[in-house]
């Protein structure tokens, strides 16, 4: 177990990382920030910053003999920059986990040799191969980039076959899957977290909605299917942790369909979909996620509440913050960031009950 005043390592600087750091700093440990911004939120509230790009060598060995083990707040971190600082301090999660997570085809891949379920799709690596994975996956799909995907990024829809050119140029012609059109009735989260002795927690299942292909909202109760369908959910999130050695907290999304359940992604850290865990549970994800790293037992997970609602503030929203701070029932988290764009999450509301 990695003693309090101990230093852990965050890669990547935004709101997880932030989050991160405050969970660690109750338990009694520093955190030191390696990310190439200038301002990351997570420096605001962390005792060291290192600014560097990833693939900085250097400045990747002076960080390494500061921390005790290292961690990080989103899975694009160049796998190289893992590996290089894997050889010279812990690092968790691994690389490995980085590799299925970081590749949409190989995450599917993975995730049906586990005998999981995904909407079907195909490989795309140029733009006579997407007619190809047309006429193999049907319309209407999806054009995902194999990777650096996220919050509806790198994404276009597909409906008729005249819409193949527009959407091969929106993506930049990249290598990426055509995703059937999934006809799901709610989408949901599966989060848990595995420590380095093996042991695993997971938490409620929450239900997600997203707007313009951002989280909205994250709450609970889920609805009946989600229920029904949670525990296979579960299940094979568990597998997943277990096949890639994971250690630290794993985010696994899913599509309640009539016919059962279908994987979406899996996120190797800490998720947006969990934030309201740190009112809303037993323990947050933040503070297990930092015991797994750290070599502590794991903590309960259960529901503080039955009924808990987190909300994200997006771009303008947080211009509404006077209300929100003068409202008893609002626990509001806003992540420091100086200027509100469109589709940036500037914070986020939770309410239990």
């Amino acid at each position: 177990m990695l003693p309090p005043g101990s230093t852990i390592g965050i890669l990547g600087g935004g709101q997880l990382g932030r989050m991160l750091a405050l969970a660690a700093a109750e338990l009694g440990y520093r955190c030191h920030i390696f990310a190439p911004e200038t301002d990351p939120p997570a420096a605001d509230v962390s005792a060291a910053h290192t600014r560097a790009d990833y693939a900085d060598t250097a400045a990747l060995d002076a960080f390494a003999a500061r921390v005790d083990v290292v961690t990080l707040e989103w899975e694009n971190v160049p796998r190289s920059a893992v590996r290089h600082l894997a050889g010279l301090v812990p690092v968790h999660p691994g690389a490995q986990s980085l590799e299925v997570a970081q590749d949409r085809m190989a995450e599917k891949q993975f995730v049906e040799w586990l005998g999981g379920r995904c909407a079907a799709w195909a490989q795309v690596d140029s733009r006579a191969g997407l007619d190809a994975a047309i006429a193999q996956v049907g319309l209407p799909a999806i054009l995902k980039t194999r990777r650096f995907g996220y919050d509806g990024k790198g994404q276009a829809r597909i409906h008729s076959a005249s819409d193949a050119d527009a959407a091969w140029a929106a993506i930049g012609e990249q290598p990426a899957i055509l995703e059937a059109m999934v006809d799901f009735a709610h989408e949901y989260s599966v989060i848990l977290c595995r420590g380095s002795d093996g042991a695993m927690v997971d938490w409620p299942v929450p239900v997600n909605l997203h707007k313009a292909g951002i989280l909205a909202t994250s709450s609970l109760p889920p609805p009946a299917l989600v229920r029904e369908q949670a525990p296979a959910a579960v299940a094979l999130a568990r597998t997943v942790a277990e096949k890639l050695g994971h250690i630290g907290v794993l985010t696994c999304e899913f599509f309640a369909c009539r016919d059962g359940l279908r994987f979406n992604e899996m996120a190797p850290r800490v998720h947006n979909s969990g934030h309201w865990t740190i009112e809303g549970s037993a323990t947050s994800q933040f503070e297990n996620h930092i015991r797994a790293v750290a070599g502590l037992p794991l903590r309960p997970t259960g529901l503080m509440n039955p009924r808990v609602t987190m909300t994200n503030l997006i771009g303008d929203d947080v211009a509404d913050w006077p209300r929100l701070m003068a409202d008893p029932a609002a626990h509001v988290h806003l992540y420091g960031k100086a200027e509100a764009r469109p589709g940036r999450k500037m914070g986020h509301v939770t309410r239990l009950g």
